[in-house]
């Protein structure tokens, strides 16, 4: 019998995983307050037939994709570019965090370890590309690149556990839309 492929060994790893528990117990501590309001909010609803933070994802991640190829493919006339697309992007992190939140209260056992890795990995890259956007104000254009080089690389890891939830167990389908119908 052939082994599963490393990509799938890893998020299997982060299910099973202590480490993982510790950072989804964490979260619950952390977040406590907003996920009341959050699964009330209208970034968790069954309108659509599926969870709306995907599409959100989108929005964000392409902002600081651009990002980072103005900062590779640009000259210094792309830095505002560069600048507005972080800002953008971090803005729109605020909204997507929040449906992911949302998504994630009703998670349990290894999705919930997985999710909790991926919001984890999320956070960070907010705050990378929030460094990245500061740094880019007080006109450090090659630190904020750096930052925002960083963001991407975890934005990507995060992303791949997010899509593995949505796509490979299903998190973002709403049964109970499915089911009204």
């Amino acid at each position: 019998m052939a082994s599963r492929p490393l990509p799938q060994r890893a998020v299997r790893a982060v299910g099973e995983s202590s480490l993982a528990e510790r950072v989804a117990r964490a979260q619950e501590l952390a977040y406590a307050p907003l996920i009341d309001w959050v699964r009330r909010s209208p970034m968790h609803t069954d309108v659509l037939g599926h969870s709306i933070h995907p599409s959100l994802t989108d929005v964000t991640t392409g902002c600081w994709l651009g990002t980072t190829l103005l900062d590779l493919a640009g000259r210094s006339e792309s830095r505002r570019g560069a600048a507005l697309l972080a800002g953008l992007g971090v803005l729109a992190s605020v909204p997507t965090a929040i449906a992911g939140a949302a998504d994630w209260s009703d998670l349990s056992g290894s999705e919930r370890r997985i999710g909790a890795v991926h919001a984890l990995g999320a956070d960070t890259a907010i705050f990378l590309f929030a460094g990245s956007l500061v740094a880019r104000l007080r006109g450090k254009h090659r630190k904020g690149a750096k930052l925002a080089l960083a963001g991407n690389l975890v934005i990507a890891a995060a992303g791949f556990l997010g899509g593995h939830l949505a796509l490979n167990r299903g998190t973002a389908r709403r049964d109970s839309f499915a089911e009204s119908n």
